[in-house]
Formats: C-alpha cells, structure tokens, sequence
C-alpha cells in the first residue's frame, strides 16, 4: 500500500521521560566511551548524556508514529522495509541525568524518492518549563513502497550538508572495532528495540544478508571519534549532528572514522566527517558536527 502524504501535518501525543543516570551511562557504556562526564557521579557538575542521546528517548515515539491509524496503509512486512535514512539533530542544550523531558513528533514531509517512500518526522524536545532542548529531523526510506498524492516535501529543517569535495586533505581516520555482539549491546542500552538488529529471522524477512549495527550506533560511535579528535572531549560543545546512512555495517568488522575538514563560522566550527565500513563502503555520508565556540 502507498505511503500518503496527506498525513504531513499530523503530530502524536506528548510523551514525557524521566531521563535517570542508569540510562545515561549504560548508552555511553554500550558504546564504549568512558569519559568522566558520561560515568562519573561524583562529578560536580554532575552527570551529562551523550550528544546523540536523544535517539534513546525518541525511539518509542517514531513507534507509535508507526502504530498510528493514520498510517496503518503500510503492511508490516512495508514497515520492515524502512531504514533510517536521515538524521539532523539539534542540540539547544546537552541532555542531563535527572531531566524531565517532553516531547511530541510531527510528520513534516513525504515524497518519492528512487527507492522508495521518504518520510520525515520531527521531534521536538522541551523540559518541563517549555524550555527547547533539541529538535531532531528523522528521514525514513520505505524501500519499494509508493506514496499515495502530491510530494510534500520537507520546509524549515536545517539545509542538508552535501558532501565535501574529494580533494580535500584528510584530517584524521580513526579505526572502530564493532563486536559480534555490538547491536545486542547497543538495543539493551539504549533501550531501542529494532528486531531487524537483532533477531536473524526478522533481519532475513526484511530481506537484509544477516545482522546490521543500529546507524545511530555507527553515528554516535563516529560523534565520539570527533570529540575526541576535534573537541578536547567535550559533548557540550556540541550543537547539531547529521548525517545520512549508506552501506551497512555488519557484526563482526571494523569501521573508519574519516574527519574530512574543520571550518570556523561565528557561531562556531563547523566539523565534517564520514564512516566507511569494513568493505569500504560509505555506512554515513555528508556527516557533520557542528561545535559551539
């Protein structure tokens, strides 16, 4: 069934989190950054989440998008066909354990792309008082399904960040070991139950070769890559990550971590980066990190 585009427009319900240091750590844990701020309780300015936390909270909500009768001209085995495809997420400020968040999704555009149906949701994240606290863009590519009316594309979401020119000089290329047992780890952690990571009858349902790391693992793993390289460590500098998701990265290999170029602007540098799997392939593409002065 098509994928119809007269839902742009539409929002879910609120939901709200209680964001505990348990949840924190373990996600910095499953990814295998120990730094002090992610882990150390005793830290006095206490515990901070790792700038690509907000996936965690934000998974039960893209679900219940799923289950919403406004969508349900999608067959299972059509939802199973989706991929993440897109990610652009706006950090207002770093996320913190002991956080009373809310947040509430809305479908912002539908068209057809080559392979499929392209949906993006935004995801708005306030704490209690109404004060912004990071806004997300979630593209979705539903594989061989067709959408039902005009395209809508999206309108307000940052500008995509294109791709850096092939001359560029590298600025460093970091190795990542990825466990056999990675997307295990990374959907217990963060607590994002995708089966298609998990579960090897689901993942051949959907018609992929065998287990797939989560792209938001390989996207947080590369984040972590940046800071290190690019920020003195420092996650709150961060002020907006995206990046578009390509090849695979199957369990067990080893992913690259490209830094391609630093450009400073007033707001602050602009940090471009990509991560090619274990075959060479591009898993993120025109990945980007953006870092307050």
């Amino acid at each position: 069934m098509p994928l119809s585009s007269a839902t742009v427009g539409t929002s879910g319900d609120f939901f709200v989190h209680d964001i505990d240091v348990r949840w924190t750590m373990a996600y910095a844990a499953g990814l295998g950054d120990i730094l002090p701020c992610y882990l150390d309780t005793q830290r006095p300015k206490g515990v901070v989440a790792h700038p690509l936390f907000p996936v965690c909270f934000e998974w039960p909500i893209l679900v219940a998008m799923q289950g919403d009768e406004r969508n349900v001209s999608l067959t299972e085995d059509e939802r199973l066909r989706g991929v993440h495809a897109t990610h652009d997420l706006i950090l207002h400020r770093i996320v913190r354990a002991g956080d009373s968040l809310i947040t509430r999704a809305t479908v912002v555009g539908v068209e057809r792309r080559k392979p499929g149906a392209y949906r993006v949701i935004r995801l708005d994240t306030t704490d209690v008082a109404g004060a912004p606290v990071c806004t997300t863009w979630y593209g979705t590519l539903y594989r061989g399904v067709d959408v039902e009316g005009p395209d809508c594309p999206v309108g307000g979401a940052p500008a995509p960040p294109g791709p850096v020119e092939n001359s560029v000089q590298i600025r460093a290329e970091v190795p990542v070991p990825i466990s056999a047992l990675a997307a295990h780890v990374y959907t217990e952690c963060a607590r994002i139950w995708n089966p298609i990571h998990t579960d090897t009858a689901i993942a051949a349902r959907a018609g992929l070769p065998g287990l797939i790391l989560h792209g938001t693992a390989t996207l947080a793993l590369a984040v972590s890559r940046v800071l290190q390289v690019e920020a003195d460590n420092d996650p709150e500098r961060v002020r907006q990550i995206a990046g578009r998701f390509g090849a695979m990265v199957r369990m067990p290999s080893e992913i690259t971590v490209r830094i391609l170029s630093r450009r400073a602007t007033p707001e602050g540098d602009i940090v471009r980066f990509e991560v090619r799997n274990g075959e060479g392939g591009p898993a993120v593409r025109d990945g980007l990190v953006a870092l307050r002065t």
